[in-house]
């Protein structure tokens, strides 16, 4: 199965209101999630509260807010599931000192979330960042700009993840990729498209026209580089509007994309199981991360 993530980073407007209209035709995409904000993220309660501002704007879709924090506290976690309704993830930065998360202790016992924990989604673009995301990320997102180098960083995170004593199969690598849709079409080159993707200060750009962004990610997924792409508009509403009506449709078309959602959950979007919740203790006991 192909999966697609968008970000969202509306550089205009105040409050939700941009976040929840480009969430909006996303959702019109049928991509299993979207990532909101700047990846250098916010406080906790600001990241809960955009998160609470877009859940009612959307249906079906995955809604990934950025979090400064390195790793969210447990209460945070399990808020973030109740105002989701099972939708909701955690983009995590990974300190760059360690990847293993710290311990967290909360004034009393947290409700079981009703799915387990919401999604947890870490840029796998350091070294800490692979570990970590190898030992605890449901998703990791990988800059590439070759279908090689994109399978050798996901065979690495497989490989980590099964001597951590994890399932592999629990974990989906994404291809990170900054899309500029806005040069129309241009000559395809095999396995890249007719833009790229080339380096840039930024991360991996792919410039050039919906159709061949098509091709590229159809050829990447083909071969078997990852399970899927995390696409970074350079323009958010231009790109953003050009990947759905263009590249998603397209893909879609051919049969490589979903139509419509299976499930209600971004845990059904992405094929995983559900998350088996955190056991959390206060008084100096015990925290197990799920």
């Amino acid at each position: 199965m192909l999966h697609l993530a968008a970000a969202v980073e509306p550089p205009e407007g105040p409050g939700a209101g941009p976040y929840a209209e480009l969430a909006r035709l996303a959702e019109h995409g049928r991509l299993d999630f979207v990532t909101l904000g700047d990846p250098a993220g916010r406080s906790g309660s600001e990241a809960l509260d955009l998160l609470g501002r877009v859940v009612p704007a959307t249906r079906r879709i995955g809604l990934v807010p950025a979090l400064a924090e390195p790793w969210p506290a447990p209460a945070a976690l399990a808020g973030a599931d109740w105002i989701g309704r099972g939708r909701a993830g955690w983009r995590i930065v990974v300190p760059r000192a360690g990847a293993r998360p710290p311990a967290r202790r909360v004034a009393g016992p947290v409700s079981r979330p009703p799915h387990g924990h919401p999604v947890r989604v870490v840029d796998a673009d350091t070294k800490q960042g692979r570990t970590a995301a190898a030992r605890y990320a449901d998703v990791a997102l990988v800059p590439a700009e070759t279908p090689a180098q994109a399978a050798a960083v996901c065979d690495e995170l497989r490989s980590t993840a099964t001597a951590s004593g994890r399932d592999p199969a629990a974990l989906r690598v994404l291809v990170s990729l900054r899309v500029d849709l806005g040069g129309g079409e241009q000559a395809a080159e095999p396995g890249h498209g007719g833009g790229g993707p080339r380096p840039s200060p930024m991360g991996p750009l792919y410039r050039g026209g919906p159709v061949d962004l098509a091709e590229l990610v159809a050829a990447w997924h083909t071969e078997g580089a990852a399970d899927g792409f995390h696409l970074v508009p350079v323009e958010p509403r231009r790109d953003l509007e050009r990947l759905v009506n263009g590249t998603v449709a397209l893909l879609q078309h051919r049969g490589l994309f979903r139509t419509f959602y299976p499930g209600a959950t971004l845990r059904e979007h992405l094929g995983l199981a559900r998350g088996e919740n955190a056991t959390h203790r206060t008084g100096g006991q015990k925290e197990e991360m799920a």
